[in-house]
Order: structure tokens, then C-alpha cells, then sequence
């Protein structure tokens, strides 16, 4: 019988595992400020393939949303039902902002960016880049809602609360990367380091949840992660 408590859990994995599939088939978008050809080049010429990753990165967000919903159960069952709430909220508007921003970049592949304006392929193409920094925010409150609650409830070990604390302060200072280019702009490489700490971090907790669901972590060790 298959034990949903158990899948949903795991649904962090699946989120990360979907997003990286997704990422190689999407391809690398201009950068911010990329001319209009450049766009165009990108979101039309490859059409088809944006598509494509566009279908599973929302199979990979509503993974993510599964997973928000697995980490609410689990805080509440530790009666720790203001970080359950916390988490409810963050992950919700994570998943709203990610499907936003897809809508955006597949809009522009399917029809826009082939027949519209230049000017709106280019606004669209920055408004999604926004989207991108300010997805930070909730990202800091879901990883924050999973360490403190988590900890609190003695779950987890001092160690990997000292690595959430540490992913949220990542996060938050992802939200500052509004530089028009180089390492501080939306498409610079702190953002991409911080996103893809923030991924690590929600695949790691998801697999020690799992573990916990499934009886692998011992009783007396059960409030130590393995990262």
C-alpha cells in the first residue's frame, strides 16, 4: 500500500531533481538588459524546448508545494502550529511566484516574443528577472519555518539548525541582488549560489523527513540529520 505521509515528504527531492532536469532543457537566457534580438533568438528560436522545460518545472513546483504541505503536517504534529502556518504561507507564495514567472517566460516562447512589440518582450523578459529576486523572501521564511519549528519540536540537531540559519541569511541577502549586471545582478552568480543552496537545503531536510517516516533514523538518534 503505498504510504503517502512517506511521498509527500519525499516531494522535496522530486522538486530539486525537477528543477535541475528542467534547468539543462530550458537552456541559458540572456542575461538582464539582453537586446531585443537576443530574446527573441532565445525565446522563439527555441520554442519548443521552453515549452517542454516549461511542463516540468511545474511539476517540479507543485512538487515543491506538496513538500510545503508534508513540513506544515509534520510542525503541527509537534504542536508547533505557528511554524506550520509559517510554512504554509512561505510555500505558498513561493509556488505563486515560480508559476508567475514561468507563465511570463512561456507567454513570451509561445506567442509573444515572436509577434509582439520589442518593447514588451523585453519588459516581460525584466519583470520576470524581478520575480526572481523577490522569490527570495519567502524562500528565507520557508527555510526559516523548517529550522526553528523543526528544531524547537527537537527533530533536528544544533548543527543542521546552524545550517538553516545560515541558508536563511543566504536568502534574504538574495533578495538584494538588484545589481543591472555582474555577480550582484538577478542573473549574477550569487543569486544562482543562493537558489541553489536554498534547493540543497529543501532536498536534505526532505530525505531526513522521509528516513523519519520510514523508521530508518534510529530512536536515539532520530534528532540528528543526515546532511
Amino acid at each position: 500500500m503505498l504510504d503517502w505521509e512517506r511521498q509527500w515528504r519525499g516531494a522535496g527531492v522530486v522538486f530539486v531533481v525537477l528543477i535541475v532536469i528542467a534547468s539543462l532543457i530550458y537552456g541559458s537566457q540572456p542575461k538582464v538588459g539582453a537586446s531585443t534580438e537576443d530574446l527573441v533568438s532565445f525565446f522563439d528560436g527555441d520554442r519548443n524546448r521552453i515549452l517542454i522545460a516549461t511542463v516540468i518545472f511545474c511539476f517540479a513546483f507543485l512538487e515543491l508545494l506538496w513538500f510545503c504541505a508534508a513540513l506544515a503536517s509534520v510542525l503541527r504534529d509537534a504542536d508547533k502550529g505557528i511554524w506550520a502556518a509559517a510554512a504554509i504561507a512561505s510555500g505558498a507564495t513561493m509556488g505563486a511566484i515560480l508559476f508567475v514567472r514561468m507563465t511570463v517566460r512561456a507567454a513570451l516562447a509561445f506567442s509573444i516574443a515572436g509577434s509582439s512589440s520589442p518593447f514588451v518582450t523585453s519588459a516581460l523578459a525584466d519583470f520576470a528577472y524581478v520575480l526572481t529576486v523577490l522569490w527570495f523572501f519567502p524562500a528565507a521564511m520557508f527555510v526559516m519555518s523548517g529550522a526553528f519549528g523543526l528544531k524547537q519540536a527537537g527533530t533536528i540537531s544544533s548543527r543542521f539548525f546552524g545550517v538553516g540559519v545560515a541558508v536563511v541569511l543566504l536568502a534574504l541577502l538574495g533578495g538584494t541582488t538588484w545589481a543591472s549586471d555582474g555577480f550582484w545582478a538577478p542573473d549574477g552568480a550569487y543569486s544562482l549560489i543562493a537558489a541553489l543552496v536554498v534547493f540543497l537545503w529543501i532536498a536534505v531536510l526532505s530525505g531526513f523527513l522521509v528516513m523519519k517516516a520510514s523508521g530508518a533514523v534510529a530512536p536515539d538518534r532520530a534528532a540528528v540529520p543526515t546532511p
